[in-house]
């Protein structure tokens, strides 16, 4: 990218975070929790699976299991019974018990600060620990969903690519200080207005200045133009 471009991407990134800022003043993560434990076990089960639908499971979830300690120890058959309505239980219960006996073992039982010791977890990717770091700790992180790399693209903030590249194109055009809240903004963006198959380019305040890459049946002097 030239440096050209990347002043272009900057200056479309300034408008994006303005206007979603004004948008979703109060976004913020949908995932019910009261610790670090309870946001990075939540995080793990909301993967192909809605936030919502985790927030049902867990209150019984972490009433049986309070501590890493606890699930470390859980015996697996009652850990998928108690998540089994999330999909893909049994693999999200290795991941657990995984996950938690590490943090047992090697972090005395507290959820790590740094990215590197997070994603050396089991089941622990970068946009988990992520979610986990600007969320718990307040501590800057671009977390990429689905939801994120899709409107990423589209805005033309990145280009397409795996979840690792879109995070360093993001990082490189938006201020740390904005990463955590631009996360949680685009997410509600995509889920309320531009959705995946149908975005309401019509009812989307941000259309001005959207060049709606990749959006089907759109006009094509849209897809040709470039922020």
């Amino acid at each position: 990218m030239t440096q050209r471009q990347l002043a272009q991407r900057r200056e479309q990134a300034g408008r994006v975070v303005a206007e979603l800022a004004r948008l979703y003043p109060h976004s913020t993560c949908s995932l019910h929790h009261r610790n670090p434990l309870q946001l990075l076990i939540a995080t793990i089960l909301s993967a192909q699976c809605t936030d919502e639908r985790v927030n049902q499971v867990t209150p019984a979830l972490f009433k049986r299991y309070p501590t890493a300690q606890a699930l470390a120890e859980a015996e697996p058959a009652e850990l998928e019974r108690l998540i089994q309505s999330t999909g893909f239980y049994r693999n999200k219960a290795k991941s657990i018990l995984g996950c938690c006996q590490a943090i047992v073992e090697r972090h005395g039982g507290e959820v790590p600060r740094k990215l590197e010791e997070l994603v050396h977890l089991p089941g622990v990717g970068r946009k988990t620990a992520n979610v986990v770091l600007g969320t718990a700790f307040g501590i800057p992180g671009m977390v990429v969903d689905t939801h994120v790399s899709r409107l990423s693209q589209r805005l033309g903030l990145a280009k397409a690519g795996p979840p690792e590249k879109i995070e360093q194109q993001l990082m490189a055009v938006v201020p740390p200080e904005e990463w955590v809240a631009l996360g949680h903004r685009l997410i509600d963006h995509g889920r309320k207005v531009c959705q995946a198959r149908k975005p309401r380019c019509q009812e989307c305040t941000l259309e001005p200045f959207c060049p709606r890459l990749g959006v089907k049946d759109a006009p094509k002097s849209a897809k040709l133009r470039q922020p």
